[in-house]
């Protein structure tokens, strides 16, 4: 769908930071994950930077974070000034992740100068660095500095493959590259000893209820035996993309919480030693995954108790006769041959 590409593009014809100054950190704060199979503290850096080089050339149909992007030059002095300022909050947590709009690895995005000075410095003082990079920046010439740089601490890199299939990925999420190069950059990563986690993406647009649960669970049996981490990413509707475009128009829908428990549930059954994770934005809100105000609260708790717990029993006891809403879509879906795509708000 060249159409999608074009329609990325077009939708940041006219953006604008709303925040200009380069030396101004998007955020950090402290949370809860898991490491060594123990629930830990986790401390969280997020880094304003040019951008992600992807989303210069059109970018991908759900993905805002060039909103938090200045869209122009920072310099490795801006970088280091954002990194001073988080390591003044940093508490000694022993897991660090780092977010920026795009990918830590992008020697367009930080130089390589700085990428080697922020992990020299974390590897000093924790034992997982987690940072995220698209397939083209994953080489042998950037991990085996890397690897010299991290010595025997845990060092992660996520990947947002979103789904196994081509289809999906290149037409509608418009990515920008294929399975056989999520699996060649997996590759890579496994020869230095690091750890992989990969995003899936639950409900691109222009996929129904019923085929983005279906998609994400065979997308989870296909990468079971390639990733160490499966994260889910249930879709929210952010600025300037192709989903707040249909969303406006009342073509898509955030997913149902419901279609969220359910991947858990079945992806759960078919790996092992896959730690699976949803991390949910904009939650139980209109532009967020929701099922309805009454049951939302209890729905993303028993999903966030899971990320950590890997336990799902979390999801027992949960029901709400909001539920018949989302069994009648999914129904009704297969009746309208996916056409169906916003029946409830």
């Amino acid at each position: 769908m060249k159409e999608v590409a074009k329609l990325c593009k077009s939708l940041k014809k006219d953006f604008k930071p709303r925040i200009t100054d380069t030396k101004k950190l998007v955020g950090c704060w402290s949370e809860k994950d898991v490491l060594n199979k123990k629930i830990v503290d986790a401390f969280v850096i997020i880094f304003r930077t040019r951008g992600c080089s992807w989303a210069f050339n059109s970018g991908c149909s759900m993905c805002g974070y060039f909103n938090d992007s200045s869209w122009s030059n920072v310099t490795d002095n801006d970088l280091l000034t954002q990194f001073d300022t988080a390591m003044k909050k940093y508490n000694g947590q022993k897991f660090v992740k780092i977010f920026n709009s795009g990918s830590f690895l992008d020697d367009k995005e930080i130089s390589p100068k700085i990428q080697e000075k922020i992990l020299g410095t974390l590897a000093e003082k924790t034992d997982k660095v987690s940072i995220e990079s698209r397939p083209e920046f994953i080489t042998d010439k950037k991990l085996s500095k890397i690897k010299k740089i991290m010595g025997s601490k845990i060092f992660e890199i996520g990947v947002g493959l979103e789904t196994a299939d081509d289809n999906i990925r290149i037409n509608n999420i418009n990515k920008g590259f294929t399975f056989k190069d999520y699996k060649k950059a997996a590759d890579i990563i496994k020869k230095y000893g690091f750890s992989l986690k990969t995003y899936v993406l639950i409900k691109p647009p222009f996929v129904s209820e019923k085929m983005t649960i279906d998609d994400a669970i065979q997308t989870v049996d296909k990468i079971k035996n390639i990733t160490d981490v499966i994260s889910f990413n249930p879709c929210n509707v952010q600025r300037n993309t192709v989903v707040e475009y249909l969303w406006k128009r009342r073509e898509y829908r955030p997913p149902w919480l419901f279609s969220v428990v359910e991947i858990l549930k079945e992806s759960k059954k078919i790996t092992n030693n896959v730690l699976l994770k949803c991390d949910i934005s904009g939650g139980g809100s209109i532009r967020g995954p929701h099922n309805c105000k009454s049951c939302d609260k209890n729905y993303l708790k028993a999903i966030s108790d899971f990320s950590l717990s890997q336990k799902i029993n979390v999801f027992n006891n949960l029901n709400c006769e909001c539920k018949e809403k989302w069994l009648d879509q999914l129904d009704l879906e297969e009746l309208s041959f996916g056409s169906l795509v916003n029946m409830y708000g």
